[in-house]
């Protein structure tokens, strides 16, 4: 059976984007955040760039200890796993509580497990100011495949893996959000919105109907 994609309505997320979840630690607390920015950008030696929305907790946690974990995701990869790691902040919970696809690297930070093919441990090494989001330069320190198979891209993610927002109609003004369903009353939506579950911009926001 060949799979036909919808088509988006953002042109943006017909860019090839993967979906990764970010590791950090601080102190003794394990965390992560999914990300969609992971590329390489240099070689001999080879140095990674990730993106990071500036109101993230890993955001925070890697500007002050420099080191992170990246686990590439796949094809199978559930939606409770986006969910955990991108719909609630590590401010306030232990997003690895009660979660066991994770194992430890060598520089102490967890790394996915299941759904995922391959990790990389990061040593930051400058950090780039971008506006919404600082853009982090690092080498690999370490790295493993873990399994062939593919690797999940937003587009996948959001054709086969996140369900459909269901809009209520009940809301005569408002806006909502394409990614988990938030929906904020008002007749305009403040450009520099961050939505407060899943923590996506204006940009994925659309008007209520």
């Amino acid at each position: 059976t060949i799979k036909t994609e919808k088509p988006t309505s953002n042109p943006l997320f017909n860019l090839t984007y993967g979906l990764f979840v970010l590791s950090s630690k601080l102190g003794e607390k394990q965390n992560g955040c999914i990300i969609n920015t992971v590329t390489q950008v240099a070689s001999m030696p080879d140095r990674i760039m990730f993106c990071v929305n500036k109101n993230n907790y890993s955001a925070d946690i890697i500007k002050e200890t420099k080191k992170c974990n990246i686990s590439v995701l796949t094809e199978s990869a559930t939606f409770a796993l986006f969910k955990r790691f991108g719909f609630q902040s590590g401010r306030d919970v232990n997003k690895f509580d009660g979660f066991n696809d994770y194992a430890i690297a060598n520089n102490g930070i967890a790394y996915i497990t299941k759904s995922s093919n391959a990790y990389f441990s990061l040593k930051v090494i400058d950090i780039i100011d971008l506006g919404t989001h600082y853009g982090f330069i690092a080498t690999i320190d370490d790295s493993k495949v873990l399994s062939t198979e593919k690797s999940v891209t937003y587009s996948y993610y959001m054709n086969y893996i996140k369900p459909a927002v269901k809009k209520d109609t009940s809301k005569k003004t408002g806006w909502i959000c394409k990614i988990c369903g938030y929906i904020y009353e008002g007749e305009n939506l403040p450009a520099d919105f961050i939505c407060p579950i899943c923590k996506h911009g204006a940009s994925d926001f659309e008007r209520i109907k």
